[in-house]
């Protein structure tokens, strides 16, 4: 398995060899599902909380009494049925993470990265440095490539390009270690360089 090295205005450049094992594996979709689903679960904080009628003040004696008054009868304030009540059913902190095991992960991974090449939305070039934390530098040198929205994959991240980019809503940049399905996924094109590549391939063998 090849891929070119891209040059700007879309020209090819040199054939890299790819490992097989990560960029040539089918496209398994109900298991990439399931990896995606459970990051996007282990993400979520679970801190949501509301007060039972046990948990919220007040409601300790009976509001009027049980007959007379034509109105229907009334026990507590804290009645979930009355404003200011507890919650019948509240919802309380707990964990939203799902269990997937690191063979499902790095499957789910490889089966994304192979779907990307082959609908040709995977990018290859050499390196990508900016000198400045400039936003002008980072879309001066992405201005020759043909995307819309894109996931710049670096091997260790620099924070000249990590702040110049951020200004940049179509761009998302991250280092090989933090390459996640879910970033993956999301963008419409992915642009490694070289070393990031290389050590992707190491993350995955």
């Amino acid at each position: 398995m090849k891929l070119d090295m891209t040059l700007p205005e879309g020209a090819k450049g040199q054939a890299v060899e790819l490992s097989d094992a990560a960029f040539a594996q089918d496209y398994n979709e109900p298991l990439v599902h399931q990896v995606v689903t459970a990051y996007l679960a282990g993400g979520r904080q679970g801190t949501r909380a509301q007060k039972t009628r046990a948990e919220v003040k007040g409601g300790g004696r009976k509001p009027y009494r049980q007959k007379g008054t034509g109105r229907s009868r009334a026990g507590t304030l804290s009645s979930p049925i009355r404003r200011g009540g507890g919650v019948a059913f509240a919802a309380k902190p707990g964990s939203r993470a799902l269990k997937v095991n690191r063979k499902m992960y790095r499957s789910a991974m490889r089966a994304i990265l192979s779907e990307l090449l082959r609908q040709e939305r995977l990018l290859l070039v050499e390196d990508f440095k900016v000198e400045s934390a400039k936003t002008r530098d980072v879309r001066d040198q992405l201005d020759g490539f043909d995307f819309d929205d894109l996931l710049l994959v670096v091997d260790e991240l620099d924070p000249n390009l990590y702040l110049g980019a951020r200004n940049l809503a179509y761009v998302e940049v991250t280092d090989a270690q933090g390459l996640n399905p879910v970033n993956l996924v999301k963008h419409e094109k992915t642009l490694f360089t070289l070393a990031a590549l290389r050590r992707t391939e190491e993350r995955l063998a």
